[in-house]
């Protein structure tokens, strides 16, 4: 009988009541983590009495033991899982138990620097991406795929352009090791680009003249729009087919189209035009115009020059002012230098002229002089020679004069107070020159005033300019002269509207 007592009290002293001393701060109940993971606890008493030790086990494994007070890195298998922290004293135990998931831990080591998960981007977007392990095993090989598109397959390092329609996207990017692969999924965004904004050829600012402007856009095939009033340019605006000629102050504005993008942001510039007066013509006047267009003109070496010289002119529609101007190319030895010659009328009894042009020096174009000169035959047969010119030799703007007679003649160029140098003139950019002279009945000449962009310039000079050349009579002839500076150079230059006022 005293035995079953004491058996029967044994059992009751072994009865597992729920603990209120043990103490775990971590993993709290119902806990996701991975594994390894931490535990740690502590307990002063362990069913009513002192405690004297710790522990815990993974469902129904076997008790780790620790101290009172531990912490431990603990192992599990993914799953779900009951923790049981546990402690002893004298004679009896306590636990308390913790309901756990072990989440599977990841096996691969693939590192994607982009794009992000959840980026929005344009194609074809960068993908750069890299791993050492595959499921835990040595990677053999990476790729990707766009949704379920078979994969690309590339190195275990690699950066590759992905092109992909717009629209939200699954991007897989994979590895493969020895009968193992796995992946990263990242969620993306697919938008269209955007088409390069226009670009103009001439900034905004303040012109003397008539200028064009060019409009360009890097997004290849691209289409541009474009509007002069301020509003704003749509596919249903202007389309640029070639460089805007810009004669009065304009605000343009320019958008640019390309298939696969969305259309491009704005693109402004405005263009002041302020053209101060010329020189006075009257209206019975006559006006010879667009000179550079005529056919048949003259291209000699000037033999006052020295060196030698070739030349040639094409019409061109780039650049321009009024749909065509003509290029002046000349190539040069030794400041050798080339005379262009057109005979554009007849007129023996005009006494006042007008030289107007727009001239264009192409970058790079090497110089010395640009001659600007007008001839005419008079009724008694001699020829007066007006000539006219920038001289980079003396920085100044140089006439003629007879400085011997009418029949032992000596051409003469003389200085004047007005500066003038080719190598100052702003390249790529049109200028306005206008030269004001007229004569009396001996054949002398006065060079009045040369406007250069609009800016007036006056000569007021009067010298004897009648040579007896034997030409034809009333001959009017238009002369463009290109003199080279140095051993050796070249110089492109375009003449736009070259027209002689006479009356």
């Amino acid at each position: 009988m005293r035995k079953l007592l004491s058996a029967a009290m044994a059992l009751v002293a072994w009865t597992v009541p729920a603990s209120q001393a043990i103490t775990v701060s971590t993993p709290s109940n119902g806990a996701q983590i991975t594994s390894p993971f931490t535990v740690t606890a502590s307990t002063t008493t362990c069913a009513g009495v002192p405690a004297v030790s710790m522990g815990y086990s993974i469902d129904s494994g076997t008790a780790v033991i620790e101290p009172t007070s531990f912490s431990a890195k603990v192992s599990a298998a993914a799953g779900a899982h009951v923790l049981h922290v546990k402690c002893w004293g004298k004679n009896t135990h306590d636990e308390k138990l913790l309901s756990i998931t072990v989440l599977a831990a990841s096996v691969s080591d693939i590192t994607i620097a982009t794009p992000g998960n959840g980026a929005t981007l344009t194609s074809p977007f960068t993908l750069t991406a890299s791993t050492r392990t595959c499921a835990s095993k040595p990677a053999v090989s990476m790729g990707y795929s766009i949704d379920s598109a078979t994969a690309t397959i590339e190195p275990t390092a690699f950066t590759a352009s992905v092109s992909a329609a717009p629209g939200a996207h699954v991007l897989h990017v994979k590895c493969w090791g020895q009968q193992v692969n796995d992946q990263v999924l990242l969620s993306i965004n697919v938008i269209q680009p955007m088409a390069a904004a226009p670009s103009f050829s001439l900034p905004s600012g303040t012109y003397n003249s008539s200028q064009t402007v060019s409009i360009s856009s890097s997004t290849a095939g691209a289409k541009i729009y474009y509007t002069i009033d301020r509003s704003t340019p749509r596919p249903t605006s202007l389309l640029y087919t070639g460089p805007v000629s810009i004669s009065k102050t304009t605000a343009l504005s320019a958008i640019s189209a390309a298939t696969g993008y969305t259309n491009s942001g704005v693109s402004q510039a405005s263009y002041t035009i302020s053209i101060p007066k010329g020189p006075q013509i009257p209206l019975y006047a006559t006006v010879q115009e667009q000179i550079d267009l005529l056919p048949n003109w003259r291209i000699k070496h000037d033999p006052a020059t020295p060196g030698t010289a070739t030349g040639s002119m094409a019409v061109v529609s780039d650049p321009t002012l009024s749909g065509q101007s003509v290029k002046y190319y000349t190539a040069f030895t030794d400041a050798g230098g080339i005379l262009y010659s057109n005979t554009y009328g007849n007129d023996t009894d005009s006494t006042n002229f007008v030289y107007d042009v727009n001239v264009w020096l192409a970058a790079g174009s090497v110089l010395s002089n640009l001659e600007l000169d007008n001839n005419q035959v008079t009724r008694n047969g001699h020829t007066i020679i007006y000539g006219f010119q920038c001289s980079g030799y003396s920085g100044f703007w140089e006439y003629t004069e007879n400085a011997g007679t009418v029949d032992q003649t000596r051409a003469h160029w003389l200085k004047s107070t007005a500066p003038c140098n080719p190598a100052n003139w702003t390249r790529n950019a049109w200028h306005h020159i206008q030269i004001s002279l007229s004569r009396d009945d001996l054949g002398n000449v006065t060079y009045h005033s040369v406007w250069f962009d609009g800016q007036e310039q006056p000569i007021n000079q009067t010298v004897m300019s009648d040579f007896s050349l034997g030409w034809a009579l009333g001959a009017l002839v238009a002369n463009f002269q290109v003199n080279g500076l140095g051993t050796s150079g070249s110089s492109t230059i375009y003449v736009d509207d070259l027209k002689i006022s006479r009356w």
